[in-house]
């Protein structure tokens, strides 16, 4: 047998369904770069909102004039009282709040470590420079403070990235193991049952792990294991219907939403307010947006302002199954 050329063996080993496979990778690669470095790598605060508490007419005139920062920063609104802007700091409606003392010349700025460090550090440095121009000081109280073994508040991003992992990869098992399209309802109903149980568990086991195990998140564990139950089912639903629709490269799609978009995008590295406006505004409608607001408002803010966040993840999960049975029905007919 004459021996074979270097095209004939580039051939065999490089089919054209690898090739185009392999195009596939090399674009959400480059995706991916410039996802994370395009929403990471420039922070600047855009309309952060923060209350302003001081007699009536200093309030109207520091709330001007915050709102006529360079580059909008701050979307400044007036308060009755500190009360009312705590309240308001837990109620995740504001980030922080500026306290003008009249009587003084030492202001008191409220922030809320919990919700994101990095945007309470970038809020006082902001606001502490524009108090020098005006030859005040200011004071810094943490009214939301992150947790001792989750100092940058981090630990809810990280849980929730675990649980979209678990998701997409344990969908992609049911995958391999007997092919992306299922062959009938009866086994998408199946797979869609697996995918559930994969999303109990792993979210007892996420839950467990971040809050009594390391300690590195406050709140109820069983919020948590809800919540994380819901993550996983959502995104494993959502890649269960793309497979279904296109087969293996549906898993490559589920990449793109979750981990290309959905995580630069999710308010963790960043909290929302530092991202540029495309990251922040498609963060809250995907499972890592709408899984880290929900986390760290169940372990700092007291599970306010989840109403949102969870319905975003009740639609991925109810449209991810519909279509699974949908698309199965339609292949058995």
């Amino acid at each position: 047998m004459p021996p074979r050329s270097f095209r004939a063996e580039v051939t065999d080993a490089v089919t054209p369904r690898a090739t185009l496979l392999i195009l596939g990778v090399v674009a959400l690669q480059l995706l991916f770069i410039a996802s994370y470095v395009g929403a990471l790598h420039d922070p600047k605060p855009r309309d952060v909102p923060i209350g302003v508490v001081a007699p009536r007419a200093a309030a109207e005139q520091t709330a001007t004039r915050l709102a006529r920062l360079p580059g909008s920063p701050l979307d400044p609104r007036t308060l009755p009282d500190e009360r009312t802007a705590r309240d308001r700091i837990r109620n995740r409606d504001i980030d922080a709040a500026l306290i003008v003392d009249p009587s003084g010349t030492t202001d008191t700025l409220l922030v809320a470590s919990g919700g994101g460090r990095v945007l309470s550090t970038t809020l006082t440095a902001l606001v502490t420079k524009l108090e020098k121009s005006e030859r005040r000081a200011l004071r810094t109280v943490d009214v939301i403070p992150s947790a001792p073994h989750d100092p940058n508040g981090l630990s809810s991003f990280y849980l929730v990235i675990g649980w979209c992992v678990g998701g997409y990869l344990g969908a992609a098992a049911l995958a391999v193991s007997a092919g992306a399209k299922p062959s009938n309802l009866s086994r998408a109903a199946i797979r869609l049952g697996a995918t559930a149980l994969i999303a109990i568990v792993g979210g007892l086991g996420g839950a467990l792990i971040a809050g009594p195990v390391l300690d590195a998140l406050p709140g109820g564990t069983a919020a948590l294991w809800g919540l994380g139950t819901l993550v996983i089912f959502a995104v494993g639903a959502a890649t269960l219907a793309l497979q279904g629709l296109f087969g293996t490269i549906g898993i490559g799609l589920v990449i793109l939403l979750v981990v290309v978009l959905g995580n630069p995008s999710a308010g963790g590295a960043l909290p929302p307010p530092l991202l540029p406006p495309f990251w922040q505004a498609i963060g809250p409608a995907l499972p890592p947006g709408a899984g880290t607001w929900s986390a760290r408002s169940i372990a700092y803010f007291n599970s306010n302002a989840m109403t949102g966040p969870l319905l975003v993840l009740a639609a991925w999960a109810a449209v991810g199954t519909a279509l699974t049975l949908t698309t199965a029905t339609h292949r058995r007919t």
